[in-house]
């Protein structure tokens, strides 16, 4: 148990009758911003959840490890609601002000946790505790952000302060996006490493995926993913997952179905086309790749070696085989590297 379950109990004692709030005004009641940015107006690049879990420390330590490739900025944001087991709500300014210094020092702990060994710059570092569930707290912290950044899960008791099921509150709600990241894929160390020996060839270089299917919202992932890899000098690999019935659909043959060559060659094309009409950086790697799997499978697949994976949020294309409103949420589960969501 943490400071702040520590401090609930001393208050509240084993009370399980803790008063219910009373006004909605208790939804935002505080906010601690600890900050050495030169200009607190201005919105973190990266915006991460954290609660005192594991895997919300490889959330943080993944966003800090992009931060220092990229320069960007960082706000690690700690939404916590009260507990029934952990005591009575403080009632008074004193109370209030005690648990206010408790959290500090919490998330204090927990920020130099994540950042131990990590070469960060820590005025481009912002911490913020906010009294609001965590999805809410990253959402509307985050609304302004490059990127909101969560763990895969949170297990632990604090856990039912902070995250549940948040990964899929941000999915769905976020409209900037969602970077989930499995904490136990994390090798930060490497990663950068990696990422300042890239060169420009195919070969030896770390590598950003990501999934389309034509879609206007595959197109922004794409567009997003681009944008990664250059920040952090990564090749893109687009990956186009497609089955049979899908591309004789789209090849307008109307007499016969095309064999299984004609249809990769197909899709081969569908890939270029994508690529040539985003219009990416003429200095970006690129490599276009069609393969005949289901979406969830294929991309699975490709998340083993690269960096990170990048898919759209939805895909109404009529694509059967990548319909990504329903293929990002699996592959939350599935994805063997963090994974980027894009609205």
């Amino acid at each position: 148990m943490g400071r702040v379950g520590r401090f609930m109990e001393r208050l509240g004692g084993n009370n399980r009758n803790a008063l219910h709030c009373k006004s909605i005004k208790y939804k935002f009641l505080w906010m601690i911003r600890e900050t050495t940015m030169a200009n607190e107006q201005k919105t973190a690049d990266l915006v991460v959840g954290v609660d005192g879990s594991q895997e919300s420390f490889g959330a943080l330590r993944w966003a800090l490890t992009e931060a220092s490739l990229t320069g960007q900025k960082v706000n690690a944001v700690y939404g916590w609601t009260q507990s029934w087991d952990m005591g009575e709500r403080p009632q008074t300014d004193e109370e209030w002000e005690r648990l206010h210094k408790i959290i500090s020092l919490e998330l204090d702990e927990w920020v130099a946790k994540a950042s131990a060994g990590l070469d960060f710059d820590r005025s481009h570092l912002e911490k913020t505790s906010v009294h609001a569930a965590g999805s809410t707290a990253l959402l509307e912290l985050g609304q302004n952000a490059q990127q909101i950044v969560v763990g895969r899960r949170s297990l632990s008791r604090l856990a039912r302060w902070f995250l549940g099921s948040i990964s899929d509150s941000l999915i769905d709600q976020a409209t900037v996006p969602v970077t989930v990241v499995r904490g136990q894929h994390l090798q930060p160390d490497q990663t950068k490493t990696q990422a300042h020996t890239h060169t420009q060839e195919a070969t030896g270089s770390p590598s950003i995926l990501v999934g389309i299917d034509g879609s206007s919202v595959s197109g922004r992932a794409l567009k997003f993913a681009a944008s990664e890899a250059a920040r952090t000098g990564c090749s893109l690999k687009v990956l186009y997952c497609w089955k049979m019935k899908s591309l004789g659909e789209l090849s307008d043959r109307t007499h016969a179905i095309p064999s299984k060559e004609e249809a990769h060659d197909y899709a081969n094309k569908i890939v270029r086309d994508i690529i040539e009409a985003a219009h990416l950086p003429a200095d970006l790697h690129v490599e276009g790749q069609a393969v005949h799997a289901e979406a969830v499978k294929g991309l699975t697949d490709g998340s083993a070696t690269a960096r990170r994976l990048i898919v759209g949020s939805r895909g109404l294309t009529g694509l059967d085989a990548f319909v990504l409103g329903s293929v990002s949420k699996q592959l939350i589960d599935s994805s063997l590297c963090p994974l980027t969501i894009v609205h």
